[in-house]
């Protein structure tokens, strides 16, 4: 019997070589309609936490685009 491992590399290798865009559309579906909540990672009390301070920044109006940050980092970059 073949490992997960095994399986995962021929289905990526057939994936790879493939150019039938509607059979790459189908797998893609069909993966996308697998993921069950057994998928989800559990998170940790810090992540957890995080995310809810990330909430709040939300609900507050404390963001900023991704175009700012954008530019925020790459001036921080040019500054060291």
């Amino acid at each position: 019997m073949n490992s997960e491992k095994e399986i995962k590399h021929r289905l990526i290798d057939k994936i790879l070589s493939s150019k039938n865009e509607s059979l790459l559309e189908r797998i893609d579906r069909l993966m996308e309609s697998s993921i069950s909540e057994e998928d989800e990672v559990p998170l940790t009390e810090e992540q957890k936490r995080m995310l809810k301070m990330s909430d709040k920044d939300i609900e507050e109006g404390e963001i900023i685009s991704q175009s700012e940050l954008n530019r925020n980092d790459l001036d921080w970059l040019l500054k060291k």
